[in-house]
């Protein structure tokens, strides 16, 4: 294989029916203009009728037409060529949309023809537990009555409200189906077909059978053949049965190009060097970015707050094990008893005790056997510890679980990382609201702040083992966009103002749980001033996902209505008003500091940046759907070509200037070294040379106004005349002088 093209930079496009290809295509000229390298599409594959996302996938052998279509696709990679430009598109090789079955037509054969279907192989399906028959859980409470037969426009058909499934050829009833319709609720228990964490709308594919693959990639081995796509982004490839297996079969099908993984690695844990793969997508980048801007001495003031809002001090580990084993116990006990069938027991119930339990103490997202047994032995001594009355049976399910080549394994490998996303990311997240600008996903909450010593450590690393791994500060997943983050990381340097201010919020707007009032009134915060209507929906679902108080099967209402009357307040009363007007005003410039701060370091730091779409201009969003919001790309363009003005014009410009040297000029980029500052004020700067561009960026800046700023502070630059090209003025090597308009530079030779 030849090398491939490598990206300088990505700037993710989140193309919808409103936002199609052709739409795509008319704004690259913009993200050019930018300094952006590659366009980064978001799923374009046919997904569900009106999908917002793509992540639906129906059909593997086109592009949506309503997203544009295959002219579509063709359109964007034209005018990349004709500006330069790479394209790397997102793909989903774990699951299909099955919401729609008529719109997915191997799902729609499956069901008609049973285990005769030709696509039968494609879906995981354990048809014995089924007795013969995919259980579909679509059925309401007490509707089986509405599941009947009907006249279809191409012969009978079973009908459920709006639900069309196929019949059987030469079958009349119900019962000759190849599939049941079922109760929602024996979701949790019952379902035998792998599915997309809990979504039972989204089905689970077998891309390690090579006919599946092979099927599955036609389309996109098309944009290879046809040169109109130079890379890809694997979705969720921890759901794969094997996953380095399928990188390798990507490798062979793209002929080696550029290719990312959405990877989430916990704190210490490594991504397998041997998986063919330039990187993740950067959620472990943003962790550390968003941790060396944070104040360590606001840990401790924090931790007792949170202590007295939850009524006892909260152990993050034994909060999120707790929430593992109730999404073991509840949502996922589908998936733990199909591992409990496959190893093959005579005694189930404790069995499924045990590995539900060992999924809840699994430390990080999955293994890939016989590489990550340790985290499978730490699993074993974790759940030995708190369940010593299961010893007996964790030495029976030992040997299966620690084989390689047991189905058991395999599956357990393909379920611990789905109970870590839904009990960690998607429940235990909103139950902790220490400083929530540190509850994001591919971060360890429990880890506070990082020093400049340890960042450099980290970059260090990176630069040698992953240096075209993206990096990135927002996404279409992150739970706060990274401006909300950059304020919300103030109140760890005025810990005391936060208590104050968040006392008289819940003073005038008791909330009957104050711990989540922390979470909720820190995410008014962030995205300050933001609608009714989207902090409506963000509080909505932050306190169902916690599943504490309510839940989205079962929601309280007079706990749901006090939340909400809290965010109708931030609108009716002016004493609310009052309280976060001067909260805002107390973190706002330190808030600045920090985005700019953030956008720099993540922007030349090691690795491939990525600018989630709008995010050159602040990013306010918080969880999504919030963060997928269309983008008013006219008012960038404009405030780039200076015809309008707004708020956030430095961050564009400062995004422009580091896009356009990393693109123009990439030999500025090719190693790392710390840059050290010496003087007062010297913690209070971050700052490193890439090999002849030079980032230099403030840290804690409320410490530092507060200690009288930079005083005689100095960097120790290497040898030569250096222009910051933020400002285009000459550099100084005296903080005061070099940050005197921004509280960031980052520098050039003059000579060079």
């Amino acid at each position: 294989m030849s090398e491939p093209r490598l990206p300088a930079s990505t700037y993710r496009l989140q193309v919808t029916a409103d936002f199609d290809l052709f739409e795509a295509a008319r704004r690259l000229p913009y993200l050019h203009d930018l300094g952006v390298d590659w366009v980064y599409l978001s799923p374009i594959l046919e997904a569900e009728p009106g999908s917002r996302h793509g992540y639906d996938v129906v059909r593997f052998d086109r592009v949506d037409p309503a997203r544009g279509g295959a002219e579509g696709l063709a359109a964007v990679a034209a005018e990349a060529r004709r500006l330069g430009m790479g394209v790397l598109v997102d793909i989903v090789p774990n699951h299909v949309g099955v919401a729609t079955p008529v719109e997915n037509p191997w799902w729609w054969d499956v069901l008609r023809l049973g285990r005769d279907s030709e696509h039968a192989t494609a879906f995981d399906v354990d048809w014995a537990a089924g007795d013969g028959r995919i259980l579909v859980p679509v059925v309401g409470d007490g509707d089986e009555d509405a599941v009947r037969v009907v006249a279809g426009p191409d012969g009978p058909e079973v009908r459920y409200h709006d639900h069309r499934f196929p019949m059987a050829p030469g079958t009349t009833t119900l019962e000759e189906q190849h599939y049941e319709l079922v109760g929602w609720r024996r979701a949790d228990t019952d379902l035998n077909y792998r599915r997309f964490f809990a979504i039972n709308t989204l089905a689970a594919v077998r891309v390690e059978d090579p006919e599946v693959f092979a099927d599955s990639h036609v389309e996109i081995r098309r944009w290879f053949d046809e040169g109109l796509v130079d890379g890809l982004r694997v979705d969720h490839p921890d759901g794969l049965r094997f996953p380095g297996r399928y990188l390798d079969d990507l490798a062979d099908l793209t002929g080696g190009a550029y290719v990312l993984v959405e990877k989430i690695l916990e704190p210490g844990e490594d991504l397998p060097r041997e998986w063919a793969t330039h990187g993740t997508t950067g959620y472990d980048a943003l962790a550390l970015v968003d941790r060396v801007l944070t104040d360590p001495t606001g840990q401790k003031p924090l931790d007792e707050l949170e202590g007295r809002l939850r009524g006892a001090p909260v152990d993050w580990a034994e909060l999120v094990r707790g929430t593992k084993r109730a999404v073991a116990d509840g949502i996922l006990q589908s998936e733990v008893r199909r591992i409990v069938r496959e190893l093959g027991t005579d005694d189930p119930a404790p069995a499924r005790d045990a590995v539900a339990e060992l999924l809840a103490c699994f430390p990080v997202y999955r293994s890939y056997l016989p590489a990550g047994r340790t985290h499978l032995d730490e699993a074993f001594e974790s759940a030995r510890r708190h369940r010593p009355d299961l010893a007996a049976t964790f030495d029976a399910l030992l040997p299966a679980l620690r084989d390689p080549w047991s189905r058991a394994a395999r599956r357990f490998q393909q379920t611990s990382g789905m109970v870590m996303a839904k009990g960690v990311e998607d429940c235990g997240f909103y139950r902790w609201s220490r400083l929530t600008s540190l509850n994001e996903v591919g971060g360890d909450p429990s880890v506070f702040s990082l020093d400049v010593d340890d960042f450099h450590h980290a970059m260090t690393v990176r630069q040698r083992d992953w240096p075209h791994a993206m990096t990135t500060l927002s996404t279409h997943d992150t739970k706060r966009g990274e401006d909300v983050r950059a304020r919300i990381t103030v109140l760890a340097e005025v810990p005391d103002v936060w208590e104050a201010a968040l006392a008289e919020l819940l003073r005038l707007v008791p909330l009957p749980d104050p711990g989540f009032g922390s979470l909720l009134w820190q995410a008014v915060l962030g995205a300050w001033p933001a609608s009714a209507e989207r902090l409506h929906g963000y509080a909505e679902k932050a306190m169902r996902e916690a599943g504490d108080r309510t839940t989205w099967t079962e929601p309280d209402e007079a706990y749901e209505a006090a939340v909400h009357a809290a965010v109708d307040a931030v609108f009716t009363s002016a004493e609310v008003q009052r309280v976060l007007t001067d909260l805002a005003a107390r973190v706002d410039t330190a808030g600045r500091s920090n985005s700019l701060a953030a956008k720099l370091v993540a922007l030349t730091m090691p690795g491939v940046p990525d600018v989630y779409q709008g995010s050159e201009l602040w990013e306010t969003s918080l969880v999504d759907p919030d963060n997928r919001r269309p983008v008013d790309f006219d008012h960038r363009a404009a405030v780039l070509a200076g015809t309008e003005d707004d708020d956030a014009a430095d961050k564009l410009r400062l995004t422009r200037a580091a896009l356009t040297l990393r693109r123009d000029r990439p030999g500025l980029f090719t190693s790392y070294a710390p840059v050290l500052a010496e003087g007062p004020a010297a913690r209070h700067v971050l700052a490193f040379d890439r090999g002849g561009a030079v980032t230099v960026a403030t840290r804690l800046p409320v410490g530092l106004a507060d200690r009288g700023g930079w005083s005689d502070t100095t960097l120790v630059l290497p040898p030569g005349t250096w222009r910051d090209v933020l400002t285009d003025q000459p550099a100084s090597d005296r903080l005061a002088d070099l940050l005197r308009d921004l509280p960031v530079a980052l520098l050039v030779r003059d000579d060079a």
